[in-house]
């Protein structure tokens, strides 16, 4: 039995001096002391010792036992130690390197023009209000004086979500609400999103930002209304900028006009991006047709208007001279971030 053990013994040691890694000398530790190891299948074999043997040799075995672990134990300090120092290796830090620097975000460009409009209508008096981008046909078409055969109310331009609900196409509908909430003197802007079913090419999308105005009060002239236009066109576009008013039609402005401004890149020389002409056209607008009016409760005898509509995405792409109205769209960070 001595010998047995010291057979095992010097088996153990010997494996354990050749274990390159702690997962095998796990394997030699459940070799020799596990369950089914050969030092535990001579302890389960001490039934056939004599009794007066017995103690003898479970000393021995005992010995045997303490002489394995203390080996597995002095092992496995040395194996953790070099499995440290590779690992420190694998991952060693310069410290003296200059830290990442975090990306940090900025406003998109349809914000940043957005402020800046913002900005110049507040400063002469006007409120910014919102409003539901799901809306009712009869504020965004009837109550406009949109009749019910109105080519803007067919399918193929309106995106209708069911029975008179629709996306709203325009943000006028913002102004319907504050005309039936609201008496006279009324100065608003209404800027938010607006949807239409147009193909996505360089100058349109199914989805896009409106800017409208609307000024209800008593004495209004059209004379104010160019008044105003061209001192926004001024503060957005430079002090030397000029307009210039053509007649058109809106249902629910009379009488109706498209304004253009004198171009910025040539002063009005003609140039590539005037097109030659010198101008270009911005936005459109007029005098609140009194039908409107009536239909808001509002005496079009006492009370005169006139409303404005400017696309946002119109006044970035001008603004920044962009010539592809997808670039605001497709999140491209190598443009972006050039604003």
């Amino acid at each position: 039995m001595k010998e047995k053990l010291e057979a095992i013994k010097s088996a153990a040691l010997a494996k354990m001096q050749e274990a390159g890694t702690l997962d095998a000398l796990n394997e030699i530790r459940v070799e020799f002391l596990g369950k089914k190891g050969e030092l535990t299948s001579v302890l389960k074999s001490m039934k056939d010792v004599a009794p007066e043997d017995r103690p003898k040799v479970g000393q021995l075995v005992n010995e045997a036992r303490e002489a394995i672990e203390g080996k597995l134990e002095e092992i496995k300090k040395m194996l953790a130690a070099k499995q440290r120092e590779a690992q420190l290796a694998a991952e060693k830090i310069d410290v003296t390197l200059p830290a990442k620097k975090p990306v940090i975000g900025h406003r998109h460009p349809n914000s940043i023009a957005l402020e800046e409009v913002e900005k110049i209508f507040i400063g002469m008096g006007y409120e910014v209000v919102e409003g539901p981008e799901v809306e009712l046909d009869y504020c965004n078409f009837e109550a406009l004086n949109i009749p019910a055969n109105h080519p803007a109310k067919d399918e193929q331009d309106t995106f209708y979500i069911g029975g008179d609900v629709l996306l709203r196409t325009q943000t006028s509908s913002c102004q319907v609400r504050v005309m039936e909430n609201q008496k006279p003197p009324i100065r608003i802007i209404s800027p938010g999103r607006v949807y239409r079913s147009d193909e996505v090419d360089a100058t349109h999308s199914p989805c896009f930002h409106q800017i409208e105005g609307l000024v209800i009060d008593k004495k209004v002239t059209f004379s104010d209304l160019k008044g105003t236009l061209a001192e926004f066109a001024k503060e957005l576009f430079g002090e030397n900028t000029k307009v210039k008013f053509r007649p058109h039609h809106f249902p629910f402005t009379e009488p109706s006009a498209e304004m253009d401004v004198s171009c910025f890149k040539c002063g009005g020389k003609g140039c590539r991006f005037c097109k030659g002409s010198g101008w270009i056209e911005i936005l459109g607008c007029g005098m609140v047709h009194p039908r409107v009016l009536t239909m808001r409760g509002i005496d079009p005898d006492e009370y005169v208007g006139f409303a404005f509509g400017v696309g946002l995405e119109r006044i970035a792409l001008l603004k920044y001279e962009i010539d592809d109205m997808r670039l605001l769209y497709e999140n491209d960070v190598r443009f972006l971030k050039q604003f």
